[in-house]
This record gives structure tokens, sequence and C-alpha cells, in this order.
């Protein structure tokens, strides 16, 4: 894991929302591609659907309560749900229905509004969790232990604070794995929210432009005060192609 620079935050030039982690800041499309989901994926998650079959059109209920329903934007909190969601996703032979009764429980239990990141989830609900598919999927227990790996690499690159989640680490490759790096992040407090350098702070947009306006990666390494790998690794998330697909 790579050493992160803890920024400092002056709370008094905060905006005037009750918790910057709750404010309407993403919209669809942007969010799905910092989690590196397809567009569709995400909305069906955030602002259900319409799909037919063969007795008529049924609706799928969205599985994340989005902070602005009106205008379609998620908050913080709702792009670490969506992250811990895309986990739950990539496990096999696990249907959205079988999620969803998941979730439904762990949320009347915790009393959580986002029970997909709330404190008891990560310290105790990860067993709840798997328990809880492991009674409603007819899983192995190979299964299970590929769920239980999957869904600690991505709770791994969530950071509380006083037991709130405040920095989601973004995978920047495919693999997702324990190596992956965590170069870069999310929080609210820094750069609106948008994605940032973990080392110094900088947007990863702003590195992006700068290379293609033709500064070297060892030009832009050197003028941020950071290692050439950073500036690969901001420069290779901000390039790679994005998943639109349903």
């Amino acid at each position: 894991m790579n050493a992160v620079v803890k920024l400092k935050f002056d709370p008094t030039k905060t905006l005037a929302f009750s918790d910057p982690r709750e404010t309407p800041t993403y919209g669809i499309p942007e969010a799905a591609h910092y989690l590196r989901i397809p567009v569709a994926t995400l909305r069906s998650w955030v602002l259900g659907r319409d799909y037919q079959t063969g007795k008529g059109k049924r609706r799928f209920k969205p599985l994340i309560q989005v902070a602005d329903e009106k205008h379609h934007l998620l908050s913080f909190f709702n792009l670490a749900e969506a992250h811990v969601l895309s986990a739950c996703r990539r496990c096999h032979g696990i249907t959205m229905d079988k999620i969803r009764k998941a979730l439904d429980y762990v949320a009347r239990q915790l009393k959580s509004e986002h029970p997909l990141i709330s404190q008891d989830f990560e310290t105790n609900g990860v067993s709840l969790f798997v328990m809880q598919f492991g009674q409603l999927v007819d899983a192995s227990a190979r299964g299970q232990a590929v769920m239980r790996d999957v869904l600690r690499q991505h709770l791994r690159r969530l950071e509380r604070e006083g037991g709130k989640i405040v920095r989601l680490y973004p995978f920047t490759r495919p693999d997702m794995s324990a190596n992956n790096p965590q170069s870069v992040f999310i929080d609210p407090r820094f750069s609106f929210g948008r994605l940032v350098l973990a080392r110094v702070g900088i947007p990863t947009a702003v590195l992006n432009e700068r290379f293609a306006a033709g500064e070297s990666v060892e030009h832009l390494a050197a003028d941020y005060g950071c290692e050439r790998d950073d500036v690969e690794e901001a420069i290779r998330w901000e390039r790679a192609p994005q998943d639109n697909a349903a």
C-alpha cells in the first residue's frame, strides 16, 4: 500500500451543508466512470428501471437511495455504497434479488440509511452478510470464500474517521486485487470530491490535461513533488476506457 499524505482540512471553508458526504455531487455517468462500472448498471441501482417479462412489465426497484432523485445526483456516501455493491455483483451466482433481501435484512438490523457502508457492516457485517448469502444462495464453501475476499478487498479501500467513511480509493487497474495501488482517492473535503492524487492532493484531471498538452511525466512529478509512478497511475486512470454497456 502506498504511503498517503494526510492533507489538512479547514472546516471553516466547508459549504453550507450539514455533511459534505451527503451532498448531491456526482452525476450518474461521472460516478460510473469513477467506479469503473457501466452507466446503465449504476442507473438501475440508484433509479431502478422497467423491464419486460412473459407476464408483462415489471419494475426493478433501486438498491441505493440516491441523494437527489430529481436531478439524479449521487452523494459521496452513494458512491461508496455502489463501490461495495459492485463487489457483491462480481461474485458468481449472486442475483440482485438475493442481494436485495440481504440488504433489507442488514438495513433493518442496523437501522441505517446506508447499510452497505455502515460501521457494523465492515466490522461485523461482513460475516453476517456472507452468512445471509450462504442461506439465500446455494453456494459452496469455496464460493463463499471468494465472496468474502472480494468484499474484503473493496472494504479495505474505504477509509473511516469517527466511524464514518470519509475517503474512497477506487481501483485504478482491472484486476481489483490487493496489489491494486491506492494512488488516487475521492474525498468530499478535497477538490469538491473529484479524484485526486493521494500523495499531493492534485486532481488527476489536471495532471492528464498537462500531460496531453505535451509535458512529460518526469516534469510533472518534479513540479508536484511526487513519484513518477504516481503521475503515471493518475494518467492511466484518466485515460482508461469507460464501459457504457448495460
